[in-house]
C-alpha cells in the first residue's frame, strides 16, 4: 500500500473511534482521544469529564469498549487508560456538548451563549468564540458568534494553540451546529513578549579625562579668542552732526534745478516729435490730392480723343449717304 493510501486510511480510522466514543461516552463528558501506537500495540488515552462513567462498575464498560475496538476496528492488542479533564470549562468537546444539551433543553440561544462564554473567560482563557448556526429562533437559519479575549483563525497558532470543538443540537425546527474555540491560559502565541525587570547586566566603564591636559568649558568661554575676527581693527569714522545739519542746501537746490531742467528737455522733444510726425502726415495728403489731378487730366484727353474720332466716323457716314442718294 502507498504511503498517501496509508495516511487516508490511519485519518479515517481515527475519525470512525472519535466517533465512536463520542456516542458511547455522551454522558461521561467526552472530551477528546490520543492514539500513539507501540510496540506492545496500541495506546488510546481518552480524556473525560467523569472518568468512573467510562470505566464503569468492575471495569465493565473499558472491557467492552476493548472488545469494540479489536473486533470494528481491527487494532491490534488496543491498551486503553482514562484521564480526568482538570477544568472542563477550557476543553472545548466538552463546552460544545453542554452548549448543544442546554439549547436541547429549551434554553434561549443567546443566553446560552453569554453564558458559556461567561464561564470560559472566568476559567482563565486567553480568548474563546462561539458560533451558532441554523435555525437559531425561526424558519430561516442564520449564524449567531459570541467573542471574548483574543482568538486565533489561521496559521499554525490556530492548529496547535487553539482548542476546537463542534456539537450538534437537535432541535424541532432543524439542528443548530455549536462550534467552540478556546485558547487555553499560558499558551505561547508568536507575537507575545515579556519584560525582564531583574537582569544583571555589565555597568558601563566611561572614559576619564585629566583636569591638567584639557581645559574646562568655563575655562575655554572665558579666555580671550586667539585670533581676531576680521574688521575689529580698522577704524571707522562716525560723524558727530546730525545728518539733517550735514547736508548742503545749495547741493540740494542744485540736484533739484538739474532735475526739472531735465523733465523740460524731455517735454521739449516730445513736442517736436509730434510736430515732425503732423507735417509728414500733410505732405503726404498733398502728393497724394497732386497724383489725383494728374490722373483726372489724362482721362479727360482720352475722352476728347474718343468723341473726336467718333464725330469724324459720322460725318464720313452721312457723306456717303449723299453720294448714294445723288446717283
Amino acid at each position: 500500500m502507498a504511503d498517501e493510501q496509508q495516511f487516508i486510511e490511519n485519518g479515517l480510522q481515527r475519525a470512525q473511534i472519535d466517533e465512536f466514543f463520542q456516542e458511547e461516552l455522551d454522558r461521561a463528558g467526552y472530551g477528546g482521544m490520543d492514539i500513539a501506537k507501540t510496540p506492545m500495540g496500541t495506546q488510546i488515552v481518552l480524556k473525560a469529564e467523569k472518568p468512573g462513567m467510562v470505566i464503569g462498575k468492575g471495569g465493565k464498560n473499558i472491557r467492552k469498549i476493548t472488545t469494540t475496538l479489536t473486533e470494528e476496528f481491527g487494532m491490534d492488542d488496543p491498551q486503553v487508560d482514562v484521564q480526568e479533564v482538570d477544568e472542563p470549562d477550557l476543553n472545548a468537546r466538552i463546552v460544545a456538548d453542554r452548549l448543544a444539551n442546554a439549547l436541547e433543553r429549551g434554553w434561549y440561544f443567546r443566553k446560552a451563549g453569554h453564558t458559556t462564554i461567561d464561564r470560559i473567560m472566568e476559567a482563565g482563557a486567553l480568548g474563546a468564540e462561539i458560533v451558532l448556526s441554523g435555525k437559531v429562533t425561526g424558519a430561516r437559519s442564520r449564524v449567531e458568534k459570541f467573542n471574548r479575549g483574543y482568538i486565533k483563525h489561521n496559521g499554525e497558532p490556530a492548529q496547535d494553540v487553539v482548542d476546537e470543538g463542534q456539537g450538534v443540537a437537535v432541535m424541532k425546527l432543524g439542528t443548530i451546529g455549536v462550534t467552540v474555540k478556546i485558547i487555553p491560559p499560558g499558551a505561547t502565541l508568536p507575537d507575545d513578549f515579556a519584560i525582564h525587570e531583574d537582569v544583571e547586566f555589565e555597568p558601563v566603564e566611561q572614559a576619564v579625562v585629566d583636569a591638567d591636559d584639557d581645559e574646562s568649558v568655563e575655562e575655554l568661554l572665558a579666555g580671550e579668542p586667539d585670533e581676531a575676527a576680521p574688521g575689529e581693527d580698522e577704524d571707522v569714522e562716525v560723524p558727530d552732526e546730525d545728518p539733517a545739519e550735514a547736508i548742503d542746501e545749495e547741493i540740494v537746490e542744485e540736484v533739484i534745478e538739474e532735475e526739472t531742467d531735465d523733465e523740460e528737455s524731455a517735454a521739449d522733444d516730445d513736442d517736436d516729435a509730434d510736430a515732425d510726425d503732423g507735417d509728414a502726415d500733410e505732405s503726404a495728403d498733398a502728393d497724394d490730392g497732386d497724383g489725383d489731378s494728374v490722373a483726372d487730366e489724362d482721362l479727360d484727353e482720352d475722352v476728347a480723343e474718343e468723341a473726336a474720332d467718333l464725330v469724324e466716323e459720322m460725318e464720313d457716314a452721312d457723306d456717303a449717304d449723299e453720294k448714294e442718294a445723288d446717283n
